[in-house]
């Protein structure tokens, strides 16, 4: 399997999640995670496919294009606080995609991702980049791992959010999930903790998370 096919595949899963009854029913409460309600939360999950289309209906800019982890590197959101200014315009964000409620969400979610079924196979790798990012790009398809990685970790906020079972993803999409997620873990761990917390469950740190 390809990332693009992999990135397609857990986009479907998050959109059927989204579309469970159970995110509608709870849609104006709090979610799992501080500061978050779970429409704002849903309209964030959405938003990882969302601009893509337009991205990728863009030419390539002149940005210099940097690898995944440079990026993260470049970026820092990993160390910012929950009330930095980063965090509140992502919360906001995401509220303004869900204001139409649950189902204009999920159409517009599902719209984009087919549009990407049919446009991602054929596209070359070129650099892609957010508006909100610096003066850099990072290729298409470690730009569709970093989204893949939050259709699995957001999927899971969701529905531990509406207290419905975590939808499973194939194992090749958690291994692409785990391998990014452990690499941005050692940027904040030692070696040996991730180790240890792997393989030795009495020797085994509380804390090896990414973010």
């Amino acid at each position: 399997m390809t990332i693009r096919e992999d990135f397609l595949t857990a986009g479907g899963i998050a959109l059927d999640l989204l579309r469970h009854e159970q995110v509608a029913a709870h849609w104006d409460q709090p979610s799992a995670l501080p500061e978050f309600g779970v429409s704002g939360l849903a309209g964030h999950l959405a938003y990882q496919a969302l601009p893509l289309p337009g991205m990728i209906s863009t030419p390539a800019g002149d940005e210099p294009v940097v690898s995944l982890m440079e990026h993260y590197e470049r970026a820092k959101w990993t160390e910012l606080d929950i009330d930095s200014e980063f965090h509140t315009r992502i919360r906001a964000g995401g509220e303004k995609l869900a204001a139409d409620g649950a189902d204009a969400l999920a159409d517009r979610f599902e719209q984009a991702l087919g549009e990407l079924g049919k446009s991602l196979p054929g596209l070359e790798n070129r650099g892609v980049r957010m508006p909100h990012w610096g003066p850099w790009a990072v290729s298409l398809d470690e730009f569709l791992v970093s989204r893949l990685v939050e259709f699995v970790v957001h999927s899971d906020d969701l529905a531990v959010s509406v207290g419905v079972r975590t939808p499973e993803f194939p194992r090749h999409v958690n291994e692409t999930a785990i391998d990014l997620l452990t690499r941005m873990a050692l940027n904040k761990h030692s070696g040996v903790e991730l180790v240890r917390a792997l393989s030795r469950k009495e020797r085994a740190p509380q804390d090896i998370t990414a973010f």
